[in-house]
């Protein structure tokens, strides 16, 4: 089957078209025939080493998709040949087929397509998680949200919106704005043109934000915390500019007792039930239409290493599929 393999960490030129063995199933595995995979900022880190790949080198990446399942390991009862399943637990998805344990897959609601499933399942539930469960957003709060337009942000500013807060977007681009404010978002800051810390502490009176919400990480993270009012929560899920190397905890208590997390999805669909009912919530807002998503680019796989420097060059707006 066709493949993209990493033999070595670097740039995105290490992401190679290959042809390797299909996998068979073991006890509790499933085989999906993989039909879209979604392409995600943390792959970007497992291929230049800033974090270390579950199965060492050599590795296909990928952990979103969305599929058909063909083939069943010994003992699985969760899902049968010829489902439409999606899952963030697909091991090697940018491939033509992958295995996943049968119990981090989702069967996909009918008025779902397979293709929604697989933009809609690791950011979806990120900005579901993020919003309803690490810093619950009630009626009145005001939080930021950086990247506002990408994959992650644009259904954050959504979900912000249906739980009742303000939003105040940062974007780069006046086109990212519009997209921002299209989802939901009240304020747009563009961080290129103003001081999104300044801009942020006039749009609320000087009184700060309950909670920000920070996937870029090194250049934004200090005047992110400058921004949150008293007790307000720092929630720091991603690091698309670098990891922030140093952070002095009392600055925590100086600015008026903050809370500073650093979440990982992975922690918030740890068990079968709750990621049935975080996915059966962001599929279901995702079919009857309350939930818009933005599939800006399919990319043949062939082409996965372009998609890389895509993300990487922050060019996307929304999700980007790879398409076997």
């Amino acid at each position: 089957m066709k493949a993209i393999r990493v033999g070595g960490h670097g740039g995105a030129e290490v992401l190679v078209p290959s042809e390797i063995p299909t996998p068979s199933p073991g006890p509790g595995e499933v085989l999906v025939r993989v039909e879209a995979a979604g392409l995600n900022f943390v792959e970007v880190y497992y291929r230049t080493g800033l974090y270390k790949p579950p199965a060492g080198l050599p590795f296909t990446p990928g952990g979103e998709g969305a599929g058909t399942v063909e083939a069943l390991g010994a003992g699985v009862t969760e899902v049968q040949p010829g489902d439409r399943v999606a899952s963030v637990g697909l091991a090697g998805s940018y491939a033509e087929r992958a295995l996943a344990p049968a119990d981090k897959l989702v069967l996909i609601p009918e008025k779902v397509t397979t293709k929604q499933a697989a933009a809609a399942m690791l950011q979806g539930m990120t900005a579901h998680y993020l919003a309803v469960t690490t810093a619950p957003l009630a009626p009145g709060d005001i939080c930021v949200v950086h990247a506002a337009a990408g994959g992650v942000g644009l259904l954050l500013c959504q979900i912000a919106k249906r739980r009742g807060a303000r939003v105040i977007g940062t974007v780069s681009t006046a086109e990212k704005a519009a997209l921002a404010r299209e989802a939901g978002a009240d304020d747009v800051i563009l961080y290129t043109e103003e001081d999104f810390a300044e801009r942020t502490m006039q749009l609320t009176g000087g009184k700060g934000v309950r909670v920000v919400y920070d996937s870029v990480g090194k250049t934004t993270f200090d005047k992110s915390v400058s921004v949150l009012a008293p007790r307000g929560m720092m929630a720091l899920y991603g690091q698309s500019s670098g990891p922030v190397t140093s952070f002095d905890p009392s600055v925590l208590a100086q600015r008026g007792s903050l809370f500073l997390t650093r979440p990982s999805l992975f922690h918030y669909v740890a068990t079968r039930a709750e990621l049935l009912a975080r996915a059966g919530e962001v599929l279901g807002w995702v079919a009857d239409g309350s939930l818009k998503l933005r599939v800006e680019r399919e990319i043949p796989l062939a082409q996965a290493a372009e998609a890389h420097r895509l993300l990487e060059g922050r060019k996307t707006t929304g999700k980007v599929l790879l398409i076997p």
